[in-house]
């Protein structure tokens, strides 16, 4: 569905993560401010829902994730660090990222209160990979192939091609495959359970993924917020799902 076919009020939807520039961060280098919290968020998120016709709004980790929930018509689950292996029960990689656990176990209950309420939800790369750890899954720590962690490109380079299954989601947003940025160099290892695979690159990464029973979820690996040419399929996808989650 096409935005300017949603309902007249735009959908509330909630976004996890961050927001900064890395040349203002000096600017907060002041002995007042020492020891200070932010909360951030890279704003490619809320342009795309807006672009969408949502509403979006930052959460905070002062926020209750099941009272939180109940106000929101829809949620995505950003990027970021890397989830805390212990939280599938491994010890941490030599090549393992920074942790945010804090991070981690709020995003957790955040997508389990979601789930409660059948919240309509988009998990984006760190995001599909805290929604496989809720499930019940592990991830790969380190893939080994270079191509997935394209940091020296530009976001919005398509650098690989994902192959779709016929007659999921992904095929219903995407077709049978999508040319796609790379941003990550950790993935989906034992799936969740409930968790559906649709989407692969050719070495069998796992690039998108679906929940049994679920419509109303979705997660890529990859960044469709920075491939910002148009709107995305996922976010349109998204703000028509959280609309008739609101009525």
């Amino acid at each position: 569905m096409s935005a300017d076919r949603l309902p007249s009020r735009a959908p509330l939807i909630g976004l996890s993560g961050r927001r900064w520039s890395t040349e203002d961060i000096p600017l907060f280098d002041y002995a007042a401010l020492r020891g200070e919290e932010v909360d951030v968020h890279l704003s490619e998120y809320p342009k795309a829902l807006e672009k969408a016709g949502a509403l979006p709004v930052q959460l905070t980790r002062n926020t209750d994730p099941e009272l939180i929930v109940e106000r929101l018509d829809g949620l995505v689950m950003t990027g970021g660090a890397d989830p805390d292996p212990s939280l599938y029960g491994e010890e941490p990689s030599p090549d393992l990222g920074r942790v945010e656990r804090e991070r981690d176990l709020w995003e957790l209950a955040l997508i389990r209160a979601a789930l409660r309420v059948r919240l309509p939800m988009l998990c984006v790369c760190r995001g599909a990979q805290l929604l496989n750890i809720a499930m019940g899954g592990s991830l790969v720590q380190h893939l080994g192939a270079p191509e997935h962690a394209q940091w020296d490109a530009h976001r919005s380079e398509r650098c690989h091609v994902v192959r779709v299954s016929a007659g999921s989601r992904a095929a219903e947003l995407y077709g049978p495959a999508i040319a796609t940025n790379s941003l990550h160099h950790q993935a989906v290892a034992r799936r969740g359970t409930g968790v559906i695979v649709t989407g692969t690159t050719d070495d069998g990464v796992v690039e998108a993924f679906e929940l049994e029973g679920r419509p109303e979820v979705f997660a890529v690996q990859w960044h469709p917020e920075m491939l910002a040419e148009q709107v995305d399929p996922a976010f349109t996808w998204l703000v028509h799902e959280a609309s008739t989650h609101r009525r």
